[in-house]
């Protein structure tokens, strides 16, 4: 740096800048000390414990991969690329989404073609930039899409197709709007939604994947920047599987297409361009962001392999929000998990996003679910400035590390997948299910004991909510896979609770038997009035009160919960269990005494105890 301040330049001397310098050097070892007395005050540690500290707090997934609570340089991976090269773990273009932005696509489910053109017309103005419709079955009538496409600018707003067995006439529909419209072929571009395979694994009635080739083949000829086949995920990540297994099917899926899209013709890397993928983001956000790199590092493999030249080997994402985190109960919080997933599928490089709105889990949404979802990608992209970064969570330790694992993971099931004939042998055999069911039960019991909390449903539920109600979304889609959600559960419990509600007037009732002082049972009796709650039980709390027996017969309960601390439960338990008369009494906790049948504690199996309590009380969906 120089300083003109006459006829010659003198050179000044810049400060070095200590940041933190008024602070003591710190190191791993005094961050071990620190998480060490903090765990010990918790009870999570030993005083004896020898290990490291921080290995209880390691956090595994259903792949098997620990997550560590620090990732330091110790940590690298190495190089990951440049955005735009191979192994396109940094992003398929090397701009990313600056100036532009990604792909806001709203998907359309109604059979009415002019609800359908209007809510589209609605969207498009409201800041989306493609439209993905249900076509054929149970969704649009293929003769109703030019209808349903009045006054949109196809060739300004791209249409992605989702018609099932219907793929081919869906696509000569579409393909005759673009003519109409005389809209070159050279600059028509859409997504012709072929996915046999994702068609079978969601019906349990295979397709043969010939013809969606050849028609991918005919189209390439003419239509350059038209894509045909869809390798779809949500089967895999709504049927419970994990991410790896997501991606190693989708993985398999694509290459699946590769194989008859270059039997019909084509070379690799035009075989490679008629492929879109779609995968499910969750409110996990780094394995979210995780996913959609390694993904793209998995696809540049095997067209590495394949040999299409790196100019070719681009994944082209289509990122979805979880339709199986979406809840029932409290939809509004889904606004908040769609709002995480939208940011990790961005920030992980998709190209185009879908934020499923907030009540997509009870029937079409409203024209305000609908803005909310759109705007979601805006404040996202337009106020948040998403899109003006390259590969924002690019070089750091822990995402880098997480890429390569669960990269790793996908392409051992990818592999697994391969070598037992392909996907679609996987499928028939009923194998890939069955690993999918495996990971599904792990959850499954991750969710009943609140491990994988849902908030809004098995933690912090709101009884008095009010119900929000839709046009229930018309589909007969069964038979292959099944189709999860996390909450269905607990809602099952709710939905029984209600029709209890409306069948007595009032709902099942737990009461709460607080024992010594307030300050003494707060915690636990919070604790198990959350757990109750989360089953669709009315807990009766009486608070501090010297007639426990009396406040009991007057809540016309027959459950009761004793909640208070150790020493309390030591002189009081079994007598208060005795005098209450209830038919059966809980504790808050994991002790034993005379007349206690049952225990609600961190960890329980909470679905167990609320079914249990269910069952006694004659509560029936």
């Amino acid at each position: 740096m120089t300083n003109v301040a006459g006829p010659e330049s003198v050179p000044i001397s810049e400060p070095e800048l200590a940041l933190a310098a008024e602070f003591p050097a710190s190191d791993r070892a005094r961050w071990q000390e620190l998480v060490a007395g903090v765990l010990r005050k918790s009870g999570r540690l030993p005083e004896d414990f020898a290990g490291a500290p921080e290995s209880k707090l390691v956090t595994p997934t259903y792949d098997g991969i620990d997550i560590q609570p620090l990732y330091t340089r110790e940590d690298a991976v190495g190089e990951p690329g440049y955005p735009g090269l191979p192994p396109f773990v940094r992003g398929a273009r090397p701009e990313g989404v600056i100036g532009t932005g990604w792909d806001v696509r709203v998907r359309h489910l109604r059979a009415d073609a002019k609800a359908t053109n209007t809510a589209i017309l609605a969207d498009l103005e409201g800041g989306a930039t493609s439209v993905w419709l249900r076509v054929g079955g149970d969704g649009l009538p293929i003769d109703g899409l030019a209808d349903a496409l009045n006054e949109v600018y196809v060739d300004l707003a791209p249409v992605v197709l989702d018609a099932g067995a219907d793929y081919a006439a869906a696509a000569e529909a579409l393909l005759d709007v673009l003519a109409e419209r005389e809209i070159p072929p050279s600059e028509a571009v859409a997504v012709l939604g072929a996915d046999p395979i994702g068609f079978g694994a969601r019906t349990g009635e295979a397709l043969p994947v010939a013809p969606a080739a050849e028609l991918a083949a005919r189209v390439a000829a003419k239509y350059p920047k038209v894509r045909t086949l869809v390798a779809d995920g949500l089967p895999f990540h709504e049927a419970g599987g994990s991410d790896a297994q997501e991606l190693g099917a989708t993985i398999a899926v694509g290459v699946a297409y590769l194989r008859a899209l270059t039997e019909a013709g084509l070379d690799v890397a035009a075989a490679a361009a008629q492929l879109e993928f779609r995968l499910a983001a969750t409110a996990d956000q780094f394995l979210t962001i995780a996913k959609f790199r390694a993904a793209r590092r998995l696809w540049d493999r095997v067209l590495e392999v394949s040999g299409a030249p790196a100019a070719a080997r681009g994944m082209h994402q289509h990122a979805v929000t979880s339709p199986a985190m979406l809840t029932q109960r409290d939809p509004w919080v889904n606004m908040l998990r769609t709002t995480v997933a939208c940011f990790a599928a961005g920030v992980g490089g998709a190209d185009a996003v879908t934020v499923l709105p907030f009540d997509a889990a009870i029937g079409l949404p409203d024209a305000f679910s609908a803005r909310i979802a759109r705007n979601t990608n805006a404040v996202l992209l337009e106020e948040s400035k998403l899109g003006s970064v390259i590969d924002p969570a690019g070089g750091s330790w822990y995402v880098e590390q997480l890429t390569d694992e669960l990269a790793k993971a996908a392409w051992a099931e990818f592999t697994a997948i391969e070598g037992a004939g392909g996907v679609e042998a996987e499928l028939a055999s009923g194998a890939l299910a069955a690993r999918l069911a495996a990971t599904w039960d792990k959850r499954a019991q991750r969710l009943a004991t609140r491990r994988d909390p849902i908030t809004g449903v098995s933690e912090f539920p709101n009884l008095a909510e009010k119900p929000v109600t839709r046009d229930a979304v018309e589909s007969t889609v069964d038979g292959g896979l099944p189709r999860h959600r996390y909450a269905e559960a607990f809602e099952k419990l709710r939905d029984a609770s209600d029709a209890y509600l409306a069948e007595h007037g009032e709902r099942p009732k737990v009461f709460l038997a607080t024992l010594g002082p307030v300050a003494a049972h707060t915690t636990r009796a919070g604790f198990a009035a959350n757990l109750f709650q989360a089953g669709g039980l009315d807990v009766i709390n009486p608070g501090a009160t010297d007639d426990l027996a009396g406040a009991f017969r007057e809540s016309g309960a027959r459950v009761a919960c004793l909640c208070g601390t150790d020493a309390a439960y030591e002189e009081q338990a079994a007598e208060v269990a005795a005098a209450l008369g209830a038919e059966s009494v809980l504790l808050a906790g994991k002790a034993s005494y005379p007349g206690v049948s049952g225990n609600v504690f961190a960890g329980c199996d909470a679905l167990e105890v609320l079914t249990g309590i269910h069952t006694q009380l004659g509560v029936s969906a």
